[in-house]
């Protein structure tokens, strides 16, 4: 048998390709960003080719930096950024336009109609999700609507729509030349065009966002052998296991119970808690999505609290406002004040997720005065993060009945000693984070290996989880309810701000 499982793990800044061992242990990665393009405010794409070429460079470093051959890998997984939308021609394999990124909010004269002539929630019970600009349905219907040629080309079948998994898929696997076009579940669940109960595209919510339904992949589990891969370096290597970003992070977490949770925070932040087999409906303002379908078994369910801004807002103040030089330099400037001096900032670039779904919301800073300075505001975009994170949480303990004993924590931010401590003192809740930070790339792995029968069972990769550190509260009730109250009121200053 293969000795080794490998991830794909296509994001919203960078593509990486990641080498584990039995374990769960990293052997071999290697990561290449990729452009972010903001043609107009509000718009936000990528090159799917660049993308493509990050792909293919990452998979054969991480394959020579250790001497690995195709056989020392068993199956390869694909982790993705959720609901970025492509549409290509399968002739050539080129785009017909950017991939339209999971932030973009160019539909949101759309959401606006939608929500006036039939209301935020008509898609929910079908979809579990709300009108809104982040899923991948309206950004499709984009570019049929905006891009000369687009809809006559799908029309005709010449034009593949697919969220990255199903573009990088079809390339693995042939390209022009034979390549597979299929999507899991979990992404399907993203574009706002699945039954959640069917587990196949809808016809009245296609007709009513008028897509061509042969324009749109096959529908499989998120772990099955789905066919081999072209590429020399991986040549012959099953591609078995696809997740989207989050639902492979769970899956990483070893989140396979009921009421079981995880966030992460990367360049926005997700908590996601497994419902099983049940579909449970938010009252409170999340969503409900596809944890993961294990081949011929059920699907699992999980209700998902997303919100847009959260590591973008460290990018923000170091692309932006060049107030640092790097992102990891923003522990040092919030750690030069003693608190945020009054000061809160809600990231409402691309309008607020969850648990509000407001997309003419915008980004507001609240509460300066001449005594603020760049110390504060840099404390306040971490405080950012978890004051968002505590009220995904109260929304999920709402709509599950289910109190969290603690938040287990994966991404890029938990790194930040001082982020980790205010989210744990916040919450009044212990955080804790996993030996293995990579949980996203580990739980496409983890997807694909199942499927070659590398893993017996999920009970193997409950055993490989462990624990690296935990925060505990230390913040008095009194403090907590103040800061609380003040971010409360930041957020409301920013709804409505478009008109």
């Amino acid at each position: 048998m293969a000795t080794y499982i490998g991830a794909i793990d296509q994001g919203t800044t960078s593509t990486r390709f990641v080498v584990f061992d039995r374990t769960g242990r990293m052997v071999s990665v290697a990561q290449h960003e990729h452009a972010q393009i903001f043609p107009n405010p509000g718009w936000v794409e990528h090159d799917p080719a660049e993308i493509w070429r990050r792909t293919e460079e990452v998979i054969d470093e991480a394959m020579k930096a250790k001497g690995l051959r195709p056989r020392d890998i068993a199956a390869i997984g694909i982790t993705n950024q959720r609901e970025t939308t492509v549409v290509w021609d399968k002739r050539t394999g080129y785009a017909v336009y950017n991939a339209l990124v999971w932030q973009d909010t160019r539909v949101s004269d759309m959401v606006a109609k939608l929500e006036a002539d039939v209301g935020q929630d008509h898609y929910r019970v079908k979809t579990g999700l709300p009108v809104s600009t982040y899923f991948s349905g309206l950004k499709l219907r984009w570019v049929l609507d905006n891009v000369k040629g687009a809809r006559a080309g799908a029309e005709a079948g010449n034009l593949l729509f697919g969220n990255i998994d199903t573009f990088l898929v079809w390339q693995l696997t042939g390209g022009p030349k034979g390549g597979i076009h299929i999507t899991d579940v979990t992404n399907a669940s993203r574009t706002q065009l699945m039954n959640l109960e069917t587990l196949d595209w809808d016809d009245g919510i296609l007709a009513d966002f008028n897509i061509p339904r042969q324009m749109l992949p096959k529908i499989r589990a998120s772990s099955e052998v789905y066919g081999e891969a072209v590429l020399e370096s991986i040549k012959g290597v099953p591609i078995a296991g696809i997740l989207g970003d989050q639902q492979a992070a769970l899956f990483g977490q070893a989140c396979f119970n009921p009421g079981e949770a995880k966030n992460t925070y990367g360049t926005g932040s997700f908590l996601l808690m497994n419902t099983g087999e049940k579909i449970v409906q938010s009252k409170y303002g999340l969503l409900t999505t596809v944890a993961n379908k294990m081949g011929d078994k059920p699907a699992q369910y999980a209700l998902e609290g997303a919100i847009a801004i959260t590591g973008a807002l460290v990018q923000w103040l170091r692309d932006n406002l060049g107030i640092i030089e790097k992102s990891s330099d923003v522990d040092a400037l919030a750690r030069s004040v003693n608190d945020n001096g009054g000061v809160y900032f809600v990231p409402a670039f691309s309008g607020l997720y969850a648990p509000y779904w407001k997309a003419n919301a915008r980004g507001g800073i609240s509460g300066l005065t001449r005594f603020a300075n760049k110390g504060h505001l840099a404390r306040a975009a971490l405080e950012a993060t978890a004051f968002q994170v505590r009220e995904v949480v109260d929304a999920m303990e709402k709509d599950s009945g289910i109190a969290l004993e603690n938040l287990r924590a994966d991404g890029g931010m938990v790194v930040n000693q001082l982020l980790m401590q205010f989210q744990a003192d916040i919450l009044k809740k212990p955080v804790v984070r996993p030996q293995v930070l990579e949980t996203t790339a580990l739980g496409a792995a983890y997807a694909a290996a199942l499927a070659v029968g590398y893993y017996k069972d999920t009970k193997e990769l409950v055993a490989n989880w462990s624990e690296d550190q935990r925060w505990t509260p230390i913040m008095s009730d009194a403090d907590r309810d103040h800061l609380y109250h003040f971010w409360k009121k930041a957020v409301e200053r920013t709804f409505d701000w478009i008109e």
